[in-house]
């Protein structure tokens, strides 16, 4: 299989553990960036695009913008 030469010298749970950390971002971007669009939040979506944070802004900025909803 030489698609996955590259990762020959890494263990081999390393590659099931990288792709579930790209599939959990993806997730919560999509998630955020649709909450941000949907609020008019010009910066937030562009930040949210930019920086890949493994989930982390997309989930604080979820968690920001519920708590401001539901005061």
């Amino acid at each position: 299989m030489e698609t996955f030469q590259c990762f020959q010298d890494y263990p081999t749970w390393f590659l099931p553990v990288f792709i579930v950390l790209i599939l959990w971002d993806i997730v919560w971007k999509i998630i955020a960036m649709w909450k941000s669009a949907r609020n008019n939040h010009l910066i937030w979506f562009i930040c949210i695009i930019v920086f890949n944070t493994i989930g982390i802004l997309p989930i604080v900025y979820i968690l920001i913008q519920r708590k401001k909803r539901s005061a």
